[in-house]
């Protein structure tokens, strides 16, 4: 079980990077005064990855629970 524990803490990891990568693209969309609809634009694509971000990082804490759980 220790290589499920393992494989959760990089999914995990992936989707905390994921969720960083999202922050600052939200912060440069911000502060580049796109006009409405650009930044709706903008912002419906981070909605997607922030959802797949902490998707990612939802299984891989459950890997590591599952792992820890059946250890």
């Amino acid at each position: 079980m220790q290589i499920l524990i393992w494989m959760g803490a990089a999914a995990a990891l992936i989707g905390f990077l994921g969720l960083v990568v999202c922050i600052i693209k939200g912060l440069r969309a911000r502060r580049s005064g796109l006009d409405d609809t650009q930044m709706r634009a903008e912002l419906q694509r981070l909605v997607v990855l922030n959802m797949t971000a902490m998707g990612i990082s939802v299984l891989g804490l459950a890997m590591v629970v599952a792992g820890i759980m059946l250890r």
